[in-house]
């Protein structure tokens, strides 16, 4: 018999959700064998409640796989490749009905399970960057440079400005603005 390998896994759980795990499988029927990322794009623009729920168990495992040190995985690059929801304990209570009687109400819950595995595509990508052999860039023959742009260059940043014109205008508005307040003074009176 040939030995197959077992594919790395990681997965989230959430336990004792408030659902049903009836509705919560017709969720996790649609994310499976799916990418991350269109996982999340079915489950932002599902109606049903319990998608929510769905949606931060997902998120976990995303992080999960992408916080162990041992695997560098991306999150964009996962599958959702398995996906479930499982029955959790019941709780039972009453409802008063007419003539004494009662009414059982079922609350359930549900407890789901997410599983990520790294796409295949990733897998070949990542197998032939390890079998690649490196190999370096050739490197770059410096090209000469040219000594009259250089020189031209240089000549237009060197042009030197004139400070004195700046002086000039500055002491003129200060001697124009003690006259203006004269003859403000003078109307008025």
């Amino acid at each position: 018999m040939a030995a197959v390998a077992e594919r790395e896994t990681v997965r989230a759980q959430a336990r004792w959700v408030h659902s049903s795990a009836r509705k919560a499988r017709l969720v996790t029927d649609l994310i499976r064998g799916r990418s991350v990322p269109e996982a999340r794009t079915i489950l932002a623009f599902s109606n049903r409640a319990v998608a929510k729920d769905i949606e931060k168990v997902l998120r976990s495992a995303v992080a999960n796989a992408e916080s162990r040190p041992d695997l560098h995985w991306s999150g964009d690059t996962l599958v959702v490749v398995t996906a479930y929801a499982d029955e959790g304990p019941t709780l039972k209570r009453w409802r008063a009905r007419a003539r004494g009687r009662v009414n059982r109400i079922r609350k359930r819950t549900c407890h789901i399970t997410i599983e990520l595995a790294q796409s295949p595509a990733a897998v070949a990508a990542a197998a032939e960057a390890a079998a690649a052999p490196k190999r370096r860039a050739p490197r770059k023959k410096a090209e000469p440079v040219e000594t009259e742009a250089v020189a031209e260059e240089t000549a237009v940043e060197e042009t030197p400005v004139e400070e004195t014109a700046v002086e000039e205008s500055e002491t003129t508005n200060e001697a124009e603005t003690p006259d203006e307040t004269d003859t403000t003074e003078e109307t008025e009176s």
